[in-house]
C-alpha cells in the first residue's frame, strides 16, 4: 500500500431496479444473510424465514445499506445443492423481506435457474462468486431485469500459478467484462470483488488486500468480502467466531484503499470501523 492515501472517489448512484444504492461518498455496508445449514461461520443460524428475517432487520438497523442472501454455501468442501432447493430458501426470505426493509436485496447464487426465479420474486442484485464465466447466461439475466452483477473472481488453477497476483486477476475481469458486454449488460452495472479466500493462497490473499485501490482502474465499483475468513487466520489462528478484530482491520484498510462496499457479518462494529476510517482518510486530502 502506498505512504499516501488514494484520491477521493466520484460519488455515484448504482440502480437497482426499483432501488438504489449511493457508492463513492462514504463507505458502504453490505450484510450477510446465509440461509443456509452448512456456511463456514454461521450455518444454521437463519433457516427458519423468521430468523432470517429478524437479522436482516437488526442488519439494517444497524446501518447496512444492502444485504446479501445465500442460499447455497460456497465454503471449500461445501456440497452442491439443486437449484428448486436453493430457490425454497431464498424466494420467501425475499418476499418477506420486500415490505420490511427498504435497501436493495442481493442474492448470492451462481445457478441461471436460481438467479431467475429471485429476481421475479424482487431481488435487486447478483452476486456470482464465478464472475459470469461459469454460467454467462447469468449476464443476459441480469441485462433483461436491469440489475447490477456483483462480479467475483474465482478461478481453480490460480493458487497453483505462480507469477503476478493481480495481473492475472486483471485478465480474469476483464474476460468477466467482455461476458457482460457480449449479454448487453452495461459495465454501469458491474461491481467487482477479488474474491479473498477462493483458490488462493494466504499469500496471494494478503497482497491481494494491500493493492485493492489498483482494481478501481476498471471505473466499477469494488466489493470486499474478507469478513471471518481462514486470510485472518493465518495471521491469528483463531476460528471464525473470534475473527472479529482482524476483520476491523481489512475493513479499515479497505476502506483507505476506497473499497466502495464491504461485505461482512457484524455490520454495526465494521461501520463504526468504516467510518473512522473514511474521516482518518478525508482529513489527510484536506
Amino acid at each position: 500500500m502506498t505512504s499516501t492515501p488514494p484520491p477521493p472517489i466520484s460519488p455515484r448512484v448504482l440502480a437497482c431496479r426499483d432501488r438504489a444504492l449511493s457508492v463513492g461518498a462514504e463507505p458502504v455496508i453490505m450484510g450477510i444473510l446465509n440461509v443456509t445449514p452448512d456456511s463456514f461461520s454461521d450455518g444454521g443460524k437463519f433457516m427458519s424465514l423468521d430468523a432470517a428475517v429478524r437479522q436482516a432487520e437488526q442488519m439494517v438497523s444497524e446501518g447496512a445499506a444492502v444485504l446479501d442472501i445465500g442460499g447455497q454455501s460456497t465454503r471449500p468442501g461445501h456440497n452442491e445443492i439443486s437449484a428448486s432447493d436453493e430457490i425454497a430458501r431464498i424466494a420467501p426470505v425475499i418476499e418477506a423481506l420486500l415490505g420490511r426493509v427498504a435497501v436493495p436485496l442481493s442474492v448470492d447464487t451462481y445457478k441461471p435457474e436460481v438467479a431467475r426465479a429471485t429476481l421475479k420474486a424482487g431481488a435487486h442484485v447478483l452476486n456470482d462468486v464465478y464472475g459470469l464465466q461459469r454460467n454467462p447466461e447469468l449476464a443476459e439475466i441480469a441485462a433483461e431485469f436491469g440489475c447490477p452483477v456483483i462480479v467475483m473472481h474465482q478461478e481453480p488453477a490460480f493458487r497453483e500459478t505462480p507469477g503476478d497476483t493481480l495481473g492475472k486477476l486483471t485478465a480474469f475481469f476483464h474476460r468477466s467484462l467482455e461476458i457482460a458486454a457480449r449479454a448487453g449488460l452495461a459495465r454501469e452495472h458491474l461491481i467487482l470483488d477479488p474474491g479473498i479466500g477462493f483458490a488462493k493462497t494466504a499469500a496471494q490473499n494478503l497482497e491481494i488486500l494491500g493493492r485493492l485501490a489498483e482494481l478501481h482502474a476498471f471505473g466499477c465499483p469494488v466489493l470486499l468480502g474478507a469478513s471471518r475468513k481462514s486470510v485472518i487466520s493465518h495471521v491469528l489462528p483463531l476460528p471464525p467466531e473470534e475473527r472479529l478484530e482482524g476483520t476491523l482491520a481489512i475493513t479499515a484498510l479497505a476502506v483507505w484503499q476506497r473499497v466502495d462496499i464491504i461485505r461482512v457479518h457484524e455490520v454495526r462494529a465494521n461501520l463504526r470501523a468504516a467510518k473512522i476510517a473514511h474521516a482518518i482518510r478525508q482529513a489527510s486530502l484536506s
